[in-house]
């Protein structure tokens, strides 16, 4: 991540929907400035027509930060393929798998915690939260029409 050494990964989820459903960045950074004045952007990059590829979101509050890359292609086809499989076996998601199937790309979300440098979270009552991520990915969620993937449980979101 390019925000910082003091920044370490703690997991990755995934949002899966139609490419053609891929925002531009600032209409992505609108939907999330809605979230919170807290929430501090960096890394900003789009492609030629203004879609997004990359975006960082960094919450202070809460001592962590988002990477948000834009991915299309053979693996996304392959990580649908793979979750329509597993999940065919578990019943109550089918409006998910329905909008699953017609996925070709994805935001990748990685999460991460602020550590070091003058943090110290043993000496410190402020504390991690997941909150900026779950607010996050919930908004681009609803933007993109998309489905939520929880890759570490295998789970819709």
């Amino acid at each position: 991540m390019s925000l910082d050494d003091r920044f370490e990964w703690r997991e990755t989820y995934f949002i899966l929907f139609p490419s053609d459903k891929r925002p531009a960045l600032s209409k992505v950074e609108k939907t999330v400035r809605r979230l919170g004045a807290h929430l501090e952007f960096s890394g900003q990059e789009a492609d030629e027509n203004g879609l997004i590829e990359t975006l960082h979101i960094r919450s202070p509050e809460d001592h962590s930060a988002l990477e948000i890359d834009y991915l299309s292609g053979d693996e996304v086809l392959m990580q649908v393929e793979e979750l329509n499989k597993q999940m065919r076996a578990e019943s109550g998601e089918r409006e998910k798998l329905a909008r699953l199937k017609k996925c070709d790309a994805r935001f990748e979300i990685m999460h991460f915690e602020e550590m070091g440098d003058g943090f110290d979270p043993e000496e410190s009552d402020e504390v991690f939260d997941p909150s900026a991520l779950l607010v996050v990915l919930d908004a681009l969620v609803e933007l993109t029409g998309g489905v939520g993937v929880d890759p570490q449980s295998g789970t819709l979101l």
